[in-house]
């Protein structure tokens, strides 16, 4: 399922909603979201598990693009497989998940 955007009528905020599919988390029992928008904390940012999916929405300020990763309760770092892109980090050695408003 893509990332949902939807734009304040001005728009200068936009809501995200986040989603991540159980079976895609390894059988993690709780995810979280970090990011940018949350200076990377991997566990202020709980997501909500039903339907068998984790969700998560936030409001956002639009016009820049901002990286975020999934956390699973057992510290392994996830991308998004419906990020609008992807970038390298080289403190994590890895790509991050990019949604770009």
């Amino acid at each position: 399922m893509p990332l949902l955007k939807k734009y304040s009528k001005d728009k200068n905020t936009c809501t995200v909603a986040f989603s991540l599919p159980v079976d895609a988390t390894g059988g993690a029992r709780k995810l979280y979201l970090a990011g940018e928008f949350n200076e990377w904390n991997p566990t202020v940012l709980a997501m909500r598990k039903a339907k068998g999916r984790f969700t998560a929405s936030l409001e956002l300020p639009a016009g820049t693009p901002y990286q975020y990763r999934y956390v699973t309760d057992t510290g392994a770092w996830l991308n998004d497989t419906e990020a609008d892109c992807y970038v390298y980090s080289a403190f994590a050695d890895a790509d991050n998940s990019v949604v770009v408003l």
